[in-house]
């Protein structure tokens, strides 16, 4: 069954999601360096999400999401996990953050940061929980 929405809230939310989406990725690429990373990426997506789901309920959000939102989560804890028990393997403490610079063509020189993988794990766990209790919600008002 449809839940009654007006038009204004269908275009705004058309409208609004992929910009708030593109701002969670901005967020989450630039979080390791600056202000952001996965925890405010992962919250930034999941308002975009729950906005899907009050205006267009829980059919469009699965529309637009991977179908197991616990794997998402157990995909993050892995990388999370094992980014900081990679550290401990070569040495360094819990959570140090190395870097490996690439020579990339076109692209020149690019730094790749370990605490990006972890930004990465903390946004999918962010994101593969909030997926999780919509789709409980949605269950209980279907």
């Amino acid at each position: 069954m449809r839940r009654p929405t007006t038009i204004i809230a269908e275009v705004v939310t058309r409208f609004a999601f992929p910009i708030i989406f593109l701002f969670s990725l901005h967020l989450l690429l630039a979080g390791h360096n600056n202000p952001g990373g996965g925890f405010i990426a992962g919250l930034m997506t999941a308002v975009a999400l729950v906005l899907q789901y009050v205006v267009f309920g829980m059919r469009e959000v699965q529309r637009v999401t991977p179908s197991s939102y616990l794997g998402l989560v157990a995909l993050g804890l892995t990388l999370a996990l094992g980014t900081g028990l990679g550290s401990l393997v070569l040495g360094w403490g819990f959570l140090t953050s190395g870097i490996l610079h690439l020579q990339i063509p076109l692209f020149g020189e690019v730094e790749v940061v370990s605490a990006f993988v972890f930004d990465v794990g903390v946004y999918f766990i962010v994101v593969g929980v909030t997926l999780t209790v919509i789709s409980l919600l949605g269950r209980e008002t279907a």
